[in-house]
Protein backbone atom coordinates (compact mmCIF):
# COMPACT_ATOMS: atom_id res chain seq x y z
CA UNK A 1 0.00 0.00 0.00
CA UNK A 2 3.01 2.30 0.28
CA UNK A 3 3.08 2.77 -3.50
CA UNK A 4 -0.55 3.85 -3.45
CA UNK A 5 0.03 6.31 -0.60
CA UNK A 6 3.02 7.76 -2.43
CA UNK A 7 0.95 8.17 -5.61
CA UNK A 8 -1.82 9.93 -3.69
CA UNK A 9 0.66 12.31 -2.05
CA UNK A 10 2.30 13.10 -5.38
CA UNK A 11 -1.05 13.83 -7.05
CA UNK A 12 -3.06 15.60 -4.33
CA UNK A 13 -3.07 18.93 -6.12
CA UNK A 14 -4.15 17.34 -9.39
CA UNK A 15 -6.97 15.45 -7.67
CA UNK A 16 -8.25 18.65 -6.07
CA UNK A 17 -8.04 20.66 -9.30
CA UNK A 18 -10.08 18.05 -11.13
CA UNK A 19 -12.72 17.96 -8.40
CA UNK A 20 -13.03 21.74 -8.52
CA UNK A 21 -13.62 21.51 -12.28
CA UNK A 22 -16.42 19.00 -11.66
CA UNK A 23 -17.96 21.21 -8.98
CA UNK A 24 -18.14 24.11 -11.43
CA UNK A 25 -20.72 22.19 -13.45
CA UNK A 26 -24.20 23.07 -12.08
CA UNK A 27 -25.70 19.60 -12.47
CA UNK A 28 -29.02 20.32 -10.73
CA UNK A 29 -31.35 17.49 -11.71
CA UNK A 30 -34.47 19.10 -10.21
CA UNK A 31 -34.38 22.17 -12.47
CA UNK A 32 -34.83 21.76 -16.25
CA UNK A 33 -32.76 24.86 -17.00
CA UNK A 34 -29.67 22.88 -15.93
CA UNK A 35 -30.43 19.93 -18.22
CA UNK A 36 -27.37 20.47 -20.41
CA UNK A 37 -25.13 20.84 -17.35
CA UNK A 38 -26.31 17.55 -15.89
CA UNK A 39 -25.22 15.80 -19.08
CA UNK A 40 -21.94 17.71 -19.05
CA UNK A 41 -21.24 16.31 -15.57
CA UNK A 42 -21.96 12.79 -16.83
CA UNK A 43 -19.52 13.28 -19.68
CA UNK A 44 -16.89 14.56 -17.24
CA UNK A 45 -17.23 11.47 -15.02
CA UNK A 46 -17.15 9.14 -18.02
CA UNK A 47 -13.98 10.68 -19.39
CA UNK A 48 -12.23 10.52 -15.99
CA UNK A 49 -13.11 6.83 -15.66
CA UNK A 50 -11.45 6.18 -19.01
CA UNK A 51 -8.29 8.10 -18.15
CA UNK A 52 -8.11 6.40 -14.74
CA UNK A 53 -7.82 3.01 -16.44
CA UNK A 54 -11.28 1.56 -16.97
CA UNK A 55 -11.50 -1.10 -19.68
CA UNK A 56 -14.68 0.59 -20.80
CA UNK A 57 -16.77 3.56 -19.77
CA UNK A 58 -20.03 4.64 -21.34
CA UNK A 59 -22.95 7.00 -20.96
CA UNK A 60 -26.09 4.91 -20.73
CA UNK A 61 -29.24 6.75 -21.77
CA UNK A 62 -32.42 6.56 -19.72
CA UNK A 63 -35.84 8.21 -19.95
CA UNK A 64 -34.31 10.96 -17.81
CA UNK A 65 -30.67 11.79 -17.14
CA UNK A 66 -27.95 9.31 -18.16
CA UNK A 67 -26.11 6.78 -16.03
CA UNK A 68 -22.33 6.53 -16.31
CA UNK A 69 -21.13 2.95 -16.29
CA UNK A 70 -17.52 1.79 -16.29
CA UNK A 71 -15.57 -1.31 -15.37
CA UNK A 72 -12.17 -2.88 -14.97
CA UNK A 73 -12.19 -6.68 -15.03
CA UNK A 74 -8.77 -8.12 -14.24
CA UNK A 75 -9.87 -11.72 -13.60
CA UNK A 76 -13.40 -13.13 -13.75
CA UNK A 77 -12.50 -15.49 -10.91
CA UNK A 78 -11.80 -12.60 -8.53
CA UNK A 79 -14.42 -10.73 -6.47
CA UNK A 80 -16.14 -7.70 -7.99
CA UNK A 81 -16.97 -4.45 -6.20
CA UNK A 82 -19.75 -2.31 -7.67
CA UNK A 83 -19.32 1.38 -6.77
CA UNK A 84 -22.48 3.48 -6.81
CA UNK A 85 -22.80 7.24 -6.53
CA UNK A 86 -24.44 10.25 -8.14
CA UNK A 87 -23.21 13.29 -10.03
CA UNK A 88 -26.39 15.35 -9.74
CA UNK A 89 -26.78 17.92 -6.98
CA UNK A 90 -29.49 19.70 -5.03
CA UNK A 91 -30.67 23.15 -6.13
CA UNK A 92 -28.48 25.90 -4.65
CA UNK A 93 -31.36 28.19 -3.70
CA UNK A 94 -31.45 30.51 -1.85
CA UNK A 95 -28.34 31.89 -3.56
CA UNK A 96 -28.21 35.01 -1.40
CA UNK A 97 -27.37 32.91 1.67
CA UNK A 98 -24.14 31.58 0.14
CA UNK A 99 -20.92 33.28 1.20
CA UNK A 100 -19.48 32.49 -2.23
CA UNK A 101 -21.21 31.45 -5.47
CA UNK A 102 -22.32 27.78 -5.16
CA UNK A 103 -20.82 26.73 -8.49
CA UNK A 104 -17.59 28.67 -8.14
CA UNK A 105 -15.78 26.43 -5.65
CA UNK A 106 -13.62 28.07 -3.02
CA UNK A 107 -11.07 26.35 -0.77
CA UNK A 108 -10.73 28.05 2.60
CA UNK A 109 -9.97 26.87 6.11
CA UNK A 110 -9.13 23.42 4.70
CA UNK A 111 -12.64 23.00 3.26
CA UNK A 112 -14.07 23.00 -0.28
CA UNK A 113 -17.15 25.24 -0.47
CA UNK A 114 -19.49 24.43 -3.36
CA UNK A 115 -22.80 22.75 -4.07
CA UNK A 116 -22.12 19.02 -4.39
CA UNK A 117 -18.73 19.20 -2.69
CA UNK A 118 -19.79 16.53 -0.19
CA UNK A 119 -23.10 15.30 -1.65
CA UNK A 120 -22.02 13.53 -3.70
CA UNK A 121 -19.47 14.75 -6.24
CA UNK A 122 -16.61 14.97 -3.74
CA UNK A 123 -17.28 11.50 -2.40
CA UNK A 124 -17.78 9.99 -5.86
CA UNK A 125 -14.53 11.54 -6.98
CA UNK A 126 -12.68 9.85 -4.11
CA UNK A 127 -13.55 6.53 -5.73
CA UNK A 128 -12.34 7.59 -9.17
CA UNK A 129 -9.03 8.77 -7.74
CA UNK A 130 -8.60 5.71 -5.53
CA UNK A 131 -9.18 3.57 -8.63
CA UNK A 132 -6.66 5.67 -10.55
CA UNK A 133 -4.11 5.21 -7.77
CA UNK A 134 -4.57 1.43 -7.75
CA UNK A 135 -4.28 1.26 -11.52
CA UNK A 136 -1.22 3.52 -11.64
CA UNK A 137 0.59 1.35 -9.09
CA UNK A 138 -0.66 -1.96 -10.51
CA UNK A 139 -2.23 -2.88 -7.16
CA UNK A 140 -5.92 -3.30 -8.02
CA UNK A 141 -6.68 -6.58 -6.19
CA UNK A 142 -10.10 -7.36 -7.70
CA UNK A 143 -12.60 -6.33 -10.33
CA UNK A 144 -14.46 -3.06 -10.07
CA UNK A 145 -17.57 -1.64 -11.71
CA UNK A 146 -18.92 1.90 -11.49
CA UNK A 147 -22.53 3.03 -11.76
CA UNK A 148 -22.84 6.79 -11.29
CA UNK A 149 -26.29 8.26 -11.85
CA UNK A 150 -27.75 11.71 -12.40
CA UNK A 151 -31.15 11.49 -10.71
CA UNK A 152 -30.49 10.58 -7.07
CA UNK A 153 -31.60 13.97 -5.83
CA UNK A 154 -34.96 13.59 -7.60
CA UNK A 155 -35.75 10.02 -6.63
CA UNK A 156 -33.69 7.83 -9.00
CA UNK A 157 -36.78 7.15 -11.09
CA UNK A 158 -34.89 5.61 -14.01
CA UNK A 159 -32.11 3.81 -12.16
CA UNK A 160 -34.49 1.04 -11.14
CA UNK A 161 -35.33 0.34 -14.77
CA UNK A 162 -31.64 0.35 -15.66
CA UNK A 163 -30.80 -2.09 -12.87
CA UNK A 164 -33.59 -4.48 -13.82
CA UNK A 165 -32.52 -4.40 -17.47
CA UNK A 166 -28.79 -4.86 -16.81
CA UNK A 167 -28.56 -7.50 -14.10
CA UNK A 168 -25.83 -9.43 -15.90
CA UNK A 169 -23.74 -6.31 -16.53
CA UNK A 170 -24.08 -5.34 -12.87
CA UNK A 171 -23.17 -8.72 -11.38
CA UNK A 172 -20.89 -8.20 -8.40
CA UNK A 173 -20.18 -9.37 -4.87
CA UNK A 174 -20.91 -6.17 -2.96
CA UNK A 175 -21.99 -2.58 -3.53
CA UNK A 176 -19.83 0.20 -2.09
CA UNK A 177 -21.33 3.66 -1.55
CA UNK A 178 -19.81 6.85 -0.15
CA UNK A 179 -22.77 9.17 0.34
CA UNK A 180 -22.90 9.27 4.13
CA UNK A 181 -20.99 10.81 7.02
CA UNK A 182 -18.66 9.90 9.88
CA UNK A 183 -19.20 11.08 13.44
CA UNK A 184 -16.06 13.25 13.45
CA UNK A 185 -12.62 13.31 11.87
CA UNK A 186 -11.23 11.65 14.99
CA UNK A 187 -14.23 9.31 15.44
CA UNK A 188 -14.69 7.22 12.29
CA UNK A 189 -18.00 5.47 11.79
CA UNK A 190 -19.86 3.33 9.27
CA UNK A 191 -23.57 3.69 8.60
CA UNK A 192 -25.37 0.37 9.01
CA UNK A 193 -28.85 1.68 8.30
CA UNK A 194 -30.77 4.18 6.21
CA UNK A 195 -34.27 5.51 6.56
CA UNK A 196 -36.80 5.19 3.77
CA UNK A 197 -38.72 8.08 2.25
CA UNK A 198 -42.16 9.15 1.13
CA UNK A 199 -42.19 12.61 -0.45
CA UNK A 200 -45.50 14.35 -1.07
CA UNK A 201 -46.91 17.60 -2.40
CA UNK A 202 -50.28 18.96 -1.29
CA UNK A 203 -52.50 21.67 -2.75
CA UNK A 204 -55.42 23.40 -1.04
CA UNK A 205 -57.81 25.46 -3.16
CA UNK A 206 -60.47 27.84 -1.90
CA UNK A 207 -62.17 30.36 -4.17
CA UNK A 208 -61.70 30.31 -7.92
CA UNK A 209 -59.46 33.39 -7.81
CA UNK A 210 -57.42 35.53 -5.40
CA UNK A 211 -59.72 37.76 -3.37
CA UNK A 212 -59.57 41.14 -1.62
CA UNK A 213 -58.87 40.28 2.02
CA UNK A 214 -61.03 43.14 3.25
CA UNK A 215 -64.05 42.36 1.09
CA UNK A 216 -63.92 38.57 1.52
CA UNK A 217 -61.76 37.96 4.57
CA UNK A 218 -63.62 36.13 7.32
CA UNK A 219 -66.39 35.08 4.94
CA UNK A 220 -64.68 32.35 2.90
CA UNK A 221 -61.92 29.86 3.65
CA UNK A 222 -58.34 31.07 3.36
CA UNK A 223 -56.33 28.17 1.87
CA UNK A 224 -53.14 29.18 3.70
CA UNK A 225 -54.91 29.27 7.05
CA UNK A 226 -56.56 25.92 6.31
CA UNK A 227 -53.33 24.30 5.12
CA UNK A 228 -51.47 25.52 8.21
CA UNK A 229 -54.07 23.98 10.51
CA UNK A 230 -54.07 20.71 8.56
CA UNK A 231 -50.28 20.47 8.77
CA UNK A 232 -50.30 21.34 12.48
CA UNK A 233 -52.71 18.48 13.13
CA UNK A 234 -50.26 15.91 11.71
CA UNK A 235 -48.41 15.85 15.06
CA UNK A 236 -49.87 15.55 18.55
CA UNK A 237 -48.63 17.22 21.75
CA UNK A 238 -45.86 14.59 22.05
CA UNK A 239 -44.67 15.16 18.46
CA UNK A 240 -46.10 11.78 17.59
CA UNK A 241 -47.36 11.56 13.99
CA UNK A 242 -51.15 11.42 14.09
CA UNK A 243 -51.85 9.62 10.80
CA UNK A 244 -53.83 6.46 11.65
CA UNK A 245 -51.82 3.21 11.27
CA UNK A 246 -48.61 5.19 10.54
CA UNK A 247 -46.61 3.28 13.17
CA UNK A 248 -48.15 -0.17 12.61
CA UNK A 249 -45.07 -1.64 10.88
CA UNK A 250 -42.34 0.19 12.79
CA UNK A 251 -39.73 -2.17 14.23
CA UNK A 252 -39.02 -1.16 17.81
CA UNK A 253 -35.43 -1.59 18.95
CA UNK A 254 -34.78 -3.61 22.07
CA UNK A 255 -33.54 -2.06 25.29
CA UNK A 256 -30.10 -3.53 24.64
CA UNK A 257 -29.97 -2.01 21.15
CA UNK A 258 -30.98 1.40 22.47
CA UNK A 259 -28.35 1.17 25.20
CA UNK A 260 -25.73 0.42 22.54
CA UNK A 261 -26.88 3.46 20.51
CA UNK A 262 -26.61 5.63 23.62
CA UNK A 263 -22.88 4.88 23.73
CA UNK A 264 -22.34 6.60 20.39
CA UNK A 265 -20.16 9.69 20.95
CA UNK A 266 -22.52 12.68 20.98
CA UNK A 267 -22.43 16.06 22.70
CA UNK A 268 -25.88 17.63 22.90
CA UNK A 269 -24.57 21.08 23.88
CA UNK A 270 -22.20 21.17 20.89
CA UNK A 271 -25.05 19.97 18.67
CA UNK A 272 -27.26 22.86 19.80
CA UNK A 273 -24.42 25.35 19.54
CA UNK A 274 -23.62 24.31 15.97
CA UNK A 275 -27.27 24.84 14.98
CA UNK A 276 -27.66 28.01 17.09
CA UNK A 277 -30.73 26.65 18.89
CA UNK A 278 -31.66 26.77 22.57
CA UNK A 279 -33.34 23.38 22.74
CA UNK A 280 -33.92 20.24 20.70
CA UNK A 281 -37.41 19.06 19.83
CA UNK A 282 -38.86 15.76 18.70
CA UNK A 283 -40.86 12.69 19.55
CA UNK A 284 -41.30 12.28 23.30
CA UNK A 285 -39.47 9.35 24.87
CA UNK A 286 -36.53 9.25 22.46
CA UNK A 287 -33.06 10.79 22.44
CA UNK A 288 -31.81 13.14 19.74
CA UNK A 289 -29.72 10.37 18.17
CA UNK A 290 -32.73 8.04 18.12
CA UNK A 291 -35.07 10.68 16.70
CA UNK A 292 -32.65 11.28 13.84
CA UNK A 293 -32.11 7.64 12.94
CA UNK A 294 -34.42 4.89 14.22
CA UNK A 295 -37.71 6.82 14.39
CA UNK A 296 -39.95 7.87 11.49
CA UNK A 297 -40.56 11.56 10.89
CA UNK A 298 -42.88 13.94 9.03
CA UNK A 299 -41.58 17.35 8.03
CA UNK A 300 -42.71 20.24 5.86
CA UNK A 301 -39.95 20.98 3.35
CA UNK A 302 -41.58 23.98 1.75
CA UNK A 303 -44.83 25.95 1.98
CA UNK A 304 -46.12 28.76 -0.21
CA UNK A 305 -49.12 30.70 -1.45
CA UNK A 306 -50.48 34.22 -1.70
CA UNK A 307 -48.31 37.31 -1.98
CA UNK A 308 -44.67 37.12 -0.89
CA UNK A 309 -43.24 40.07 -2.81
CA UNK A 310 -41.93 43.34 -1.45
CA UNK A 311 -44.33 45.52 0.44
CA UNK A 312 -47.98 44.68 1.13
CA UNK A 313 -50.78 43.23 -0.95
CA UNK A 314 -54.03 42.55 0.88
CA UNK A 315 -54.93 39.32 -0.85
CA UNK A 316 -56.79 36.23 0.21
CA UNK A 317 -55.13 33.56 -1.98
CA UNK A 318 -56.95 31.05 -4.11
CA UNK A 319 -54.37 28.31 -3.46
CA UNK A 320 -51.79 27.17 -0.93
CA UNK A 321 -49.15 24.47 -1.36
CA UNK A 322 -46.69 22.46 0.70
CA UNK A 323 -44.07 19.79 0.16
CA UNK A 324 -43.93 17.18 2.91
CA UNK A 325 -41.41 14.38 3.43
CA UNK A 326 -41.69 11.39 5.72
CA UNK A 327 -38.58 9.45 6.72
CA UNK A 328 -39.36 5.78 7.30
CA UNK A 329 -37.78 3.00 9.34
CA UNK A 330 -37.89 -0.81 9.11
CA UNK A 331 -40.42 -2.33 8.30
CA UNK A 332 -42.43 0.60 6.94
CA UNK A 333 -43.13 0.54 3.21
CA UNK A 334 -43.13 3.77 1.22
CA UNK A 335 -46.15 2.88 -0.94
CA UNK A 336 -48.22 2.07 2.12
CA UNK A 337 -47.22 5.25 3.92
CA UNK A 338 -47.95 7.31 0.81
CA UNK A 339 -51.45 5.82 0.69
CA UNK A 340 -52.04 6.37 4.42
CA UNK A 341 -50.92 10.00 4.17
CA UNK A 342 -53.07 10.66 1.10
CA UNK A 343 -56.24 9.24 2.65
CA UNK A 344 -55.69 11.02 5.95
CA UNK A 345 -54.86 14.40 4.45
CA UNK A 346 -57.91 14.30 2.23
CA UNK A 347 -60.08 13.26 5.17
CA UNK A 348 -59.10 16.20 7.39
CA UNK A 349 -59.88 18.87 4.79
CA UNK A 350 -62.71 21.12 6.03
CA UNK A 351 -65.67 22.11 3.91
CA UNK A 352 -65.04 25.13 1.71
CA UNK A 353 -61.74 23.92 0.21
CA UNK A 354 -60.60 21.27 -2.23
CA UNK A 355 -57.46 19.22 -1.62
CA UNK A 356 -55.07 17.51 -4.04
CA UNK A 357 -52.28 15.19 -2.89
CA UNK A 358 -49.48 14.13 -5.22
CA UNK A 359 -46.66 11.66 -4.52
CA UNK A 360 -43.23 12.67 -5.82
CA UNK A 361 -40.98 9.75 -4.96
CA UNK A 362 -40.15 7.25 -2.25
CA UNK A 363 -37.77 4.56 -1.13
CA UNK A 364 -37.43 1.82 1.42
CA UNK A 365 -35.41 1.72 4.66
CA UNK A 366 -32.32 -0.47 4.78
CA UNK A 367 -30.14 -2.17 7.39
CA UNK A 368 -26.78 -3.75 6.53
CA UNK A 369 -25.33 -6.65 8.56
CA UNK A 370 -22.26 -5.94 10.67
CA UNK A 371 -20.98 -9.52 10.49
CA UNK A 372 -20.57 -9.67 6.71
CA UNK A 373 -17.24 -9.94 4.91
CA UNK A 374 -17.85 -6.55 3.33
CA UNK A 375 -18.57 -4.76 6.60
CA UNK A 376 -15.55 -6.33 8.28
CA UNK A 377 -13.41 -5.23 5.34
CA UNK A 378 -14.68 -1.66 5.69
CA UNK A 379 -14.06 -1.79 9.43
CA UNK A 380 -10.46 -2.94 8.91
CA UNK A 381 -9.86 -0.33 6.21
CA UNK A 382 -11.10 2.57 8.33
CA UNK A 383 -9.30 1.34 11.42
CA UNK A 384 -6.02 1.27 9.50
CA UNK A 385 -6.44 4.69 7.87
CA UNK A 386 -7.89 6.51 10.89
CA UNK A 387 -5.97 4.59 13.56
CA UNK A 388 -9.21 3.88 15.38
CA UNK A 389 -11.94 1.26 15.02
CA UNK A 390 -15.07 2.77 13.43
CA UNK A 391 -18.37 2.97 15.28
CA UNK A 392 -21.46 1.41 13.62
CA UNK A 393 -24.24 4.02 13.36
CA UNK A 394 -27.73 4.39 11.90
CA UNK A 395 -28.06 7.17 9.33
CA UNK A 396 -31.05 9.48 9.25
CA UNK A 397 -31.00 10.09 5.51
CA UNK A 398 -32.27 8.04 2.62
CA UNK A 399 -30.65 6.43 -0.41
CA UNK A 400 -33.80 4.91 -1.92
CA UNK A 401 -31.99 2.76 -4.45
CA UNK A 402 -30.11 0.68 -1.84
CA UNK A 403 -33.10 -1.52 -1.00
CA UNK A 404 -33.72 -2.02 -4.72
CA UNK A 405 -30.13 -3.17 -5.22
CA UNK A 406 -30.68 -5.97 -2.74
CA UNK A 407 -34.05 -6.90 -4.22
CA UNK A 408 -32.95 -6.93 -7.86
CA UNK A 409 -29.24 -7.83 -7.65
CA UNK A 410 -29.20 -9.80 -4.40
CA UNK A 411 -26.32 -7.66 -3.13
CA UNK A 412 -25.59 -6.15 0.24
CA UNK A 413 -24.34 -2.58 0.43
CA UNK A 414 -21.54 -1.07 2.51
CA UNK A 415 -22.08 2.61 3.33
CA UNK A 416 -18.55 3.90 3.80
CA UNK A 417 -18.94 7.67 3.72
CA UNK A 418 -16.45 10.36 4.69
CA UNK A 419 -18.55 13.51 5.07
CA UNK A 420 -19.55 15.23 8.31
CA UNK A 421 -23.04 16.12 9.52
CA UNK A 422 -21.81 19.71 9.71
CA UNK A 423 -21.01 19.85 5.97
CA UNK A 424 -24.30 21.66 5.24
CA UNK A 425 -25.42 19.30 2.49
CA UNK A 426 -28.68 20.46 0.86
CA UNK A 427 -28.03 23.87 2.46
CA UNK A 428 -26.25 27.10 1.53
CA UNK A 429 -22.47 26.95 2.00
CA UNK A 430 -22.17 23.19 1.57
CA UNK A 431 -18.57 22.12 2.09
CA UNK A 432 -16.28 19.10 2.25
CA UNK A 433 -13.06 18.92 4.22
CA UNK A 434 -9.77 18.37 2.40
CA UNK A 435 -8.91 15.91 5.18
CA UNK A 436 -12.05 13.93 4.39
CA UNK A 437 -11.51 13.99 0.63
CA UNK A 438 -7.96 12.69 0.87
CA UNK A 439 -8.78 10.27 3.70
CA UNK A 440 -11.42 8.70 1.48
CA UNK A 441 -8.96 8.24 -1.36
CA UNK A 442 -6.54 6.66 1.11
CA UNK A 443 -9.13 4.32 2.69
CA UNK A 444 -10.91 2.97 -0.40
CA UNK A 445 -7.92 0.94 -1.68
CA UNK A 446 -7.68 -0.60 1.80
CA UNK A 447 -11.29 -1.73 1.51
CA UNK A 448 -10.49 -3.34 -1.85
CA UNK A 449 -7.50 -5.07 -0.28
CA UNK A 450 -9.32 -6.46 2.74
CA UNK A 451 -12.47 -7.39 0.84
CA UNK A 452 -10.38 -9.37 -1.65
CA UNK A 453 -8.46 -11.09 1.13
CA UNK A 454 -11.55 -11.96 3.15
CA UNK A 455 -13.41 -13.21 0.06
CA UNK A 456 -10.61 -15.62 -0.79
CA UNK A 457 -10.63 -17.34 2.60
Amino acid sequence: MQDIQHYIQENKDKFLTELLDLLRIPSVSADSKFKADVRKAAEFICEKLKTAGADSAEICETAGFPIVYGEKIIDAALPTILVYGHYDVQPADPYELWNSPPFEPVVKEEKIYARGSCDDKGQVYMHLKAFEAMMATNTLPCNVKFMIEGEEEVGSDNLGTFVKSNKEKLQADVILISDTAIIANDIPSIDVGLRGLSYMEVEVTGANRDLHSGVYGGAVANPINVLSKMIASLHDENNHISIPAFYDDVVELSGEEREAMAKTPFNLEEYKKDLDIDEVRGEKGYSTIERASIRPTLDVNGIWGGYIGEGAKTVLPSKAFAKISMRLVPDQQSDKITELFTKHFESIAPEGVKVKVRAHHGGEPYVTPTDSIAYLAAEKAMEESFGKKPVPTRGGGSIPIVALFEKELGLKTVLMGFGLDTDAIHSPNEHFGLFNFYKGIETIPLFFKYFSEESSK
